[in-house]
């Protein structure tokens, strides 16, 4: 469908399937390996007008939305809640301004990632399907598995990194509480100790069996977690304030005097967007979450507490911590895996060595299993269940040999620096194509048809604008995130720290150069006049 403005809905957008394709027996409708073993199956209804080859039981629309405010609050609670959180909350407090500007840029930026958590929860929640499939209103229905992968892969590269770094966790609870495991340090496969490859396989074996059990058992996992955390967290800080002395912490980690002046604004506009690329991630997966949202409101009341309130306390808690192991330990760490290692009680380390595990895993599950497996599903619908999808993500994470690269600012910076780098651009595409071109309006149906009669078919499956603006958008992304650093390293001037900015240049451009291709070539439909079938995020009901 093309110079598509304005439609409405027919008969000929439902596709043309053979009638034993898939029956309108609802959940059930067709037998399957999971389901026969007794596992729980996809939550989604499958109409007999859908397209086999984009339907299955994970990707269709939601037959209940439950999730409430504490749902997606304990969300951001196990996505906040990990070492990579806590240490990048604690460098801010390291990069040379006041206490306060750090704070002041903490809450900046993660107001910004709440109102743009918003905006990708929106249409996911009214409509109840996930990412890659509300990406067919504005990509078609085949080009919207160009998004799809890029994401998927993202997420497999940070599982693998995130798996690897939980590891290293159990690897201290390994060495204090089995002695003899230490002779396990030394041997080496593939870059990694014996002792890594064990502690490796027993976590990704742990997310693969609780990814397995699906949603609701993730559910209620990180319903437990991220409160776990804290409740260590706390005990942590309340520890090593009790060994240093209240007057002997120093709440301002920053190395000689604090810049000020214009040279303390181009530094507080860097720790703000930092802490927007740290939840760029979870920003653009947030969709697959907040399907399950009960309502708008529920999420956007989860989004509150989980981000400004729950990162502000924390960020505090984390730079108490991080504080009172100056005068403890007489050095700063700001690695809670080596404050508890340093504290050197069974106890301690027991309980914060499974802490820290149980939180990586938690932001592992959250942020970079549940998407890939969208998204590889999304790629082929009965080929590629939700579980298949997620298993490949895992399978391809140990492939990848993480450790070996994870410990190469080189190499991060080559390989994921290219592709996290487009996830600015498929946010304001994301954006542009359903706040503004579609006007929050979604038929539904569409997005599981293959007919060229349906809304979504654009050009052979695809609408070339949004593939075009990825390409506008992404090409100088991408090398405004690379180039800087290969000309600094040349010996040329040194303007690496645009890199801290590409999410905001990648999601400005995607936006702009989709809407000025949808200006020049409109493509997405309005449904101006139609009500059957249309979703609509500008009604109560939706909000």
């Amino acid at each position: 469908m093309t110079e598509n403005t304005e439609v409405t809905a027919s008969p000929a957008a439902a596709p043309q399937n053979p009638p034993d394709t898939l029956p309108d027996a609802g959940p059930h409708a067709a037998p399957d390996l999971v389901e026969a073993a007794g596992h729980p199956v996809g939550s989604g209804t499958i109409k007999a007008s859908y397209d086999p080859r984009l339907a299955n039981e994970d990707l269709a629309p939601l037959r209940e939305q439950k999730w409430s405010s504490y749902n997606i609050f304990a969300f951001w609670m196990s996505d906040v809640h990990s070492v990579g959180g806590y240490v990048t909350a604690g460098s801010l407090f390291a990069l040379g301004i006041a206490s306060w500007q750090v704070l002041l840029a903490l809450l900046v930026g993660i107001v910004i990632v709440q109102v743009f958590t918003n905006l990708v929860a929106k249409p996911s929640q009214s409509t109840g399907v996930p990412y890659p499939v509300i990406n067919r209103a504005v990509f078609g229905v085949k080009g919207a598995n160009i998004p799809a992968i890029i994401r998927g892969l993202i997420a497999v590269a940070w599982y693998g990194v995130q798996t690897f770094l939980a590891g290293e966790a159990l690897n201290i609870v390994f060495l204090k509480f089995i002695p003899a495991s230490a002779a396990l340090v030394e041997p080496t496969f593939l870059g990694l100790s014996a002792l890594g490859w064990i502690s490796y396989a027993v976590l990704w074996f742990a997310q693969a069996a609780l990814f397995w059990n699906g949603m609701e058992t993730i559910r209620k996992f990180i319903d437990w977690a991220g409160p776990a955390v804290y409740v260590v967290m706390i005990a942590l800080a309340i520890y090593l304030v009790s060994q240093a002395g209240w007057s002997n912490i120093s709440l301002d980690l920053s190395a000689g005097e604090p810049l000020t002046g214009w040279a303390s604004v181009g530094v507080f506009c860097t720790a703000v967007a930092i802490v927007v690329s740290y939840f760029s991630g979870p920003m653009l997966n947030f969709g697959d979450f907040a399907r399950y949202g009960r309502s708008f409101k529920a999420v956007k009341r989860g989004n509150l507490l989980g981000l400004p309130v729950n990162f502000l306390f924390f960020s505090l808690l984390t730079v108490i911590t991080a504080s009172a192991t100056v005068p403890v330990f007489g050095e700063l760490i700001t690695d809670p895996i080596h404050t508890v290692e340093r504290i050197d009680t069974p106890f301690a380390i027991l309980l914060g060595g499974l802490t820290f595990v149980t939180a990586t895993v938690g932001i592992n599950i959250v942020a970079n299993f549940i998407s890939p497996a969208f998204d590889f599903s999304n790629v082929a619908p009965q080929k590629i269940s939700w579980r298949m999808g997620g298993m490949i993500a895992a399978v391809g994470s140990v492939l990848l040999l993480p450790w070996n690269w994870y410990n190469n600012a080189d190499a991060i910076h080559y390989t994921l620096g290219v592709l996290g780098a487009l996830i600015g651009p498929l946010f304001g595409i994301l954006i542009a194509g359903y706040y503004v071109a579609a006007r929050q309006r979604i038929l539904v149906d569409d997005m599981f048809t293959m007919s060229p009669e349906g809304a979504y078919w654009y050009t052979n499956g695809y609408n070339r604008n949004g593939v075009l603006a990825i390409f506008l958008a992404g090409v100088p992304t991408v090398l405004l995130g690379v180039l800087p650093k290969l000309i600094a390293d040349l010996g040329y001037f040194d303007i690496s720290w645009i890199g801290n900015y590409t999410w905001f240049i990648g999601c400005g451009l995607g936006f702009v150069a989709f809407l000025w291709l949808e200006r020049l070539s409109p493509q997405i439909p309005s449904f101006d006049g139609v009500t059957e079938g249309v979703v609509d995020g500008n009604t109560d009901t939706a909000a």
